[in-house]
């Protein structure tokens, strides 16, 4: 297995650092904000900070790793701290000189606020802090795909509370993770998926269920059906399409069962009218299961509704008490070219169409685990004071070039004010900690965590 040193897992120029800052510079201070979104989301779900501290930052750092790293780093053409790092080595025993505050995992913040504040408490070591801004400014991914999600959950959220009986009882599973396959490693897809999870509970992304079983407390953070692939359809040959339906009803419609089938091989609207409408319906009928249709292929808005159109002829359909269709034994799951905007789109199409959303769940690749980048919500790890010869000292930027670059000055915190709304504030003197009201929490202190979440919890806060 590929392992980094953590001291290496930096961005080059780090390692010249340490010469730069002012003489005499004791501690330095910093914090993580999202300066902004590209998408019309003014909030984000702060998760995925837990993960990177037990799985990165407690294990103590080495003299080998040291060693390692000067012959690297030197090689690579830089300066590098030995002295430093040998005295954090035997000063603290490899453990980390850092405190790391932050908001609660799963609580939703408006943009423009500290999220996470880190802070150097140790005299000798004020470089620290900026050194691993490379690996805690990596907690923008799950950040951001825990924002996305959220942000889908509530389009979701409200189409079933305008067209169906209970929103609350629906939601949790209407949005699946299939991003496994387009994400660029396994532990991209893990933590992303396990940030989805926080909002939903289903999903085909494995690696997320493991993520909450070791980092989050989660016995079980997700659920999955089974569901047939092109290739177990296709490999039955076109003239036994029939077969290959029949066989997953066969083996997986159960009473009160869920099994999805892509039936989009060959002739989505045959398969759905003739084959489903009408060779199998008793059999669909007779089984007691839900039968999920997958279409997968052309324009999802024109393609779902069609779909749903052909089910209630064939199927029929209930009146649910929002005056809404409501399918009979089946349902639709769209998988193909989903994101937030479609998502919005199929729901509308369906709602002037009279249809539920109780009707369609939907399935999310590349859109919910991969098209996210650090600038989907502008996020920044920066230093904002210092203390130099004993005195507080603010640091900031402002270029004229980009006013949306501006960064905070001073120690901060977040509080909630007296309207119970997140602002960001200074912290006026240069030992105290945080002040009233502060809703950032001590997680992290000279290399022990101290604070321990489960995902229940963050689930609770994430609504």
């Amino acid at each position: 297995m590929f392992e980094i040193n953590r001291i290496i897992d930096t961005d080059s120029y780090k390692s010249s650092h340490w010469l730069q800052y002012p003489p005499n510079t004791t501690r330095a201070f910093f914090y993580l904000e999202s300066r902004g979104s590209d998408r019309d989301w003014n909030e984000t779900v702060f998760f995925g900070l837990q993960y990177l501290l037990k799985n990165y930052f407690l294990a103590p750092l080495t003299q080998g790793m040291v060693e390692e790293a000067r012959e690297v780093i030197t090689a690579h053409g830089l300066p590098f701290n030995y002295e430093g790092w040998t005295n954090l080595i035997n000063k603290h025993q490899g453990k980390l000189p850092l405190r790391i505050r932050a908001v609660a995992e799963g609580t939703v913040v408006p943009l423009h606020n500290v999220l996470m504040t880190v802070e150097t408490t140790d005299d000798e070591f004020a470089w620290v802090g900026s050194w691993f801004e490379t690996q805690l400014l990596r907690v923008w991914y799950s950040i951001t795909v825990a924002t996305q999600s959220f942000q889908i959950k509530k389009d979701v959220y409200k189409y079933l509370s305008e067209t169906a009986d209970d929103a609350d009882a629906e939601i949790a599973f209407k949005v699946h993770d299939f991003g496994a396959r387009g994400v660029s490693s396994q532990e991209t897809a893990a933590i992303g998926g396990a940030a989805h999870l926080v909002n939903f509970m289903g999903t085909d992304t494995m690696a997320s269920l493991l993520l909450h079983r070791k980092f989050y407390h989660a016995e079980m953070a997700g659920f999955s059906i089974p569901a047939a692939e092109h290739s177990t359809i296709t490999s039955w040959g076109r003239e036994n399409e029939v077969e290959a339906y029949r066989n997953m009803l066969k083996n997986f419609a159960k009473p009160d069962s869920l099994v999805a089938v892509v039936s989009d091989s060959w002739n989505i609207f045959n398969a759905v009218e003739k084959i489903w409408g009408e060779q199998l319906k008793q059999e669909v009928v007779d089984s007691g299961a839900t039968v999920v249709i997958r279409p997968d292929s052309g324009e999802p808005i024109e393609v779902v509704s069609k779909v749903a159109q052909l089910l209630s002829e064939k199927f029929g359909y209930e009146i649910n008490s929002k005056g809404y269709k409501v399918l009979k034994n089946v349902r639709i799951i769209q998988g193909d070219g989903v994101n937030q905007d479609s998502i919005k789109a199929i729901l509308e199409r369906l709602k002037s169409e009279g249809f539920s959303a109780s009707n369609i769940a939907f399935g999310i690749g590349g859109s919910l685990l991969q098209k996210v980048n650090r600038d989907t919500l502008k996020f920044a790890y920066k230093c904002s004071a210092i203390i130099t010869n004993g005195e507080l000292r603010e640091v900031y930027k402002q270029p004229i070039t980009d006013s949306g670059k501006n960064s905070k000055r001073g120690r901060l915190d977040l509080i909630k004010d007296e309207n119970g709304e997140f602002k960001t504030v200074k912290i006026e003197t240069k030992d105290d900690i945080s002040i009233e009201n502060s809703q950032l929490r001590t997680v992290f202190e000279n290399g022990e965590l101290l604070t321990d979440d489960n995902l229940e919890a963050i689930r609770e806060r994430a609504k």
